[in-house]
């Protein structure tokens, strides 16, 4: 039975897109200069990698184009709501879009969504149940 390894993000620059991970707390290695691709292993085993984009046209041949809306959804739980508020808030404060300011979900986290450098919505959350009531 196969299983999943990795989970590949198509971006334009790499090193752009790493700063913005890394803030989301990601231990990722820094690539050699004009390097195509770079991976990390996830807590768990699950290789997440940074593919530039003309990479994967060169790989996919010229009929290739790069897709648009949002494909996938990468999510950041976060230790507490508060964190959840905290770490939106950075972000926006260093030059990131907020897609939505934080709120508390109907389903029972505090939830913030970001965009990323390349226009991928993520998702930022923590259980409600860890708040001080």
């Amino acid at each position: 039975m196969p299983k999943l390894d990795m989970i590949g993000l198509v971006v334009e620059d790499i090193p752009t897109s790493l700063r913005f991970y890394r803030r989301l707390g990601l231990d990722v290695p820094e690539p050699d200069a004009g390097e195509p691709y770079v991976e990390t292993t996830l807590p768990g085993g699950i290789r997440l990698s940074w593919n530039a984009a003309a990479m994967i046209k060169e790989i996919a041949g010229e009929s290739w184009t790069p897709p648009t809306g949002q494909r996938m959804g990468l999510a950041f739980l976060c230790d507490t709501p508060a964190q959840v508020d905290e770490l939106h808030s950075d972000l926006v404060a260093s030059g990131y879009r907020s897609e939505r300011e934080p709120w508390n979900a109907f389903w029972g986290q505090r939830y913030a969504q970001v965009v990323d450098p390349d226009g991928m919505v993520v998702d930022l959350f923590a259980p409600l149940s860890q708040s001080p009531q």
